[in-house]
């Protein structure tokens, strides 16, 4: 399995390039061959769940050959918890959207299909990616695709969304690229070698002044894909414009580019200026929360509702992770990979309803239970999913960042436990506008509930929402290293705590928060004596997972 993440990794395209062979009129050929290579792509990235080694500190599955010697560049692809996760999130949502798709494109179906596979290498390759160049050119890779398919198989405003979109994602980036060759020359100061290699970044103790100035790089090309406020108003427009698929995959891998970039760039390599930049990102996350959720209440349009609810999250998300606390760090994870479920199921969603009827408009819904129970119960339990129903996948991921933002601050824990409360408000507003009452509108009496291909597409996902809320220990433990490792950068308390292996005493409120394995702090007890008497764990117990 020298080559297992490659084969991944290049499946999609090689799929786009099986589908350039085929008569474009032949349209059933084309929609077999892109929803089998698309299966066929999940279904190889299914063994990596049960391959990785969670209780490895280091990268896993590593692939390393010479690229650009001239540059020190490097085909440098390898995986740890956080990425291990978010690569399966992206071959299961990058099926079901192919199979999505079945009916609802109709015109230039095989460019289509060719974008969304092309779409897919691009986003695994990010994901992969521990060179730096590297990860730079899948990350433009992914601009192209997503332009096409807003642009092209879009609704009223595609021309207008899919360059806004393409113009806000470009700015960042070209900006991103101005800090990675600061860190570049910065390196080759220090070592005497050219190289883009991320793992040797992550050892580097750069200066304050070049990390502030690197850190807003980062923060632009970041901010931009999360999107955090104010930088998040390309966002509603290319949700609603875009194919349902493509606000699938926008919605649940796309924006995960953003908060991804933080986890992996930002907070290891620049952990001063991270520390330095947190009142201004928690300022800018409680804004977009409460903000999001506000502007998401006023909605009539069902997709733009939905769009301006993923502000709202992605606010959460930004929230926690900058809370700085392994608790903090790990909800925000947990709940990138439940907005992707939850959000993606949603505009899955609202791409039947539109199939059926071509109007978004909430106010043209009403009673669809009467004639769609299969479908309103399934919209049921995703609803319930976003708003965090315990025993959904929602809850997990609030409950921690909640937990890990209340340690730093009271008062960003009540902003926070705020969204949650309008955020409920919106989605269940919506849910009894649109299934609820009487069909007073004789268009809606003949809808046709889910197909078996429709249901098909959500089957995974609420199996998946279930899951998680019910058992999250095993995506918990997959993120263990990953989080240790960006606190340990992050975080002096952290690694002092680390270091001495929890025999300081007595320890501080933060040090409390830090020194802890974030899922045994949920799932079980503190595995350190926090001066209550409780015995302490050495390195050779068990976890408090397998007690």
């Amino acid at each position: 399995m020298n080559h297992y993440l490659s084969i991944i990794l290049f499946t999609p395209l090689a799929g786009a390039l099986v589908l350039l062979l085929i008569n474009k009129k032949n349209e059933d050929a084309i929609r077999w061959v892109a929803n089998i290579v698309a299966l066929i792509g999940f279904a190889i990235s299914v063994p990596l769940w049960f391959w990785y080694n969670p209780s490895s500190a280091d990268f896993q599955f590593v692939e390393r050959a010479q690229w650009i010697p001239s540059v020190g560049a490097e085909y440098f692809l390898g995986v740890d918890g956080l990425s291990t996760l978010l690569i399966l999130l992206t071959t299961m949502m990058g099926f079901i959207a192919v199979l999505s798709s079945w009916t609802a494109i109709t015109e230039r179906v095989k460019e289509y299909y060719i974008f969304l596979l092309v779409l897919q290498t691009g986003m695994l390759g990010a994901f992969m990616s521990l060179d730096f160049l590297l990860f730079f050119l899948f990350w433009e890779v992914m601009l192209v695709p997503m332009y096409f398919l807003i642009g092209i198989w879009g609704s009223a405003n595609r021309l207008y969304s899919a360059i806004k979109f393409f113009l806000y994602t470009l700015v960042g980036s070209v900006v991103m690229l101005l800090g990675i060759l600061a860190l570049y020359f910065y390196n080759h100061q220090l070592t005497g070698i050219y190289t883009f290699d991320i793992t040797q970044f992550h050892k580097l103790n750069v200066p304050f002044n070049l990390q502030w100035w690197v850190f807003l790089a980062f923060f632009l090309g970041f901010a931009i894909k999360v999107p955090m406020f104010p930088f998040h108003t390309w966002l509603p427009d290319a949700h609603t414009d875009a194919p349902t698929a493509g606000s699938v995959i926008l919605a649940a891998v796309l924006l995960k580019m953003g908060t991804y970039g933080f986890l992996r760039f930002s907070l290891p390599i620049l952990p001063e200026a991270s520390r330095h930049f947190v009142p201004m990102i928690v300022v800018l996350s409680i804004i977009g929360i409460v903000y999001g959720a506000l502007v998401a209440l006023a909605q009539k349009d069902w997709k733009r509702l939905v769009a301006y609810s993923s502000v709202s999250h992605m606010a959460m998300v930004m929230l926690g992770m900058f809370a700085l606390n392994p608790v903090g760090i790990t909800g925000s994870i947990i709940q990138q990979l439940n907005h992707g479920i939850s959000t993606g199921a949603l505009f899955l969603i609202v791409g039947i309803v539109y199939e059926r009827r071509h109007t978004r408009e909430i106010s043209e819904y009403g009673g669809l239970s009467k004639v769609m129970p299969v479908y309103a119960a399934v919209f049921m339990v995703m609803t319930m999913s976003s708003i965090g129903l315990p025993t959904l996948n929602g809850f997990i991921g609030e409950f921690l960042i909640l937990q890990g933002v209340f340690v730093t601050s009271k008062v960003w824990a009540a902003f926070a436990a705020s969204g949650v409360v309008l955020g409920a408000v919106y989605m269940l507003s919506l849910y009894q506008r649109t299934m609820f009452g009487k069909v007073e509108n004789p268009k809606n009496e003949r809808l046709l509930d889910l197909s078996h291909r429709e249901f098909a597409t959500f089957a995974p996902l609420l199996i998946l929402a279930v899951w998680m809320g019910l058992y999250p220990a095993p995506f918990l433990r997959r993120l263990e290293t990953s989080v240790q490792h960006v606190m340990s950068r992050v975080s002096p308390e952290y690694a002092a705590a680390k270091a001495a292996d929890c025999d300081t005493a007595p320890p501080t409120p933060t040090q409390v928060a830090a020194s802890t394995n974030p899922a045994a702090k949920f799932l079980a007890s503190m595995p350190c004596d926090l001066g209550d008497g409780s015995p302490k764990r050495s390195s050779g117990d068990p976890s408090p997972e397998n007690r």
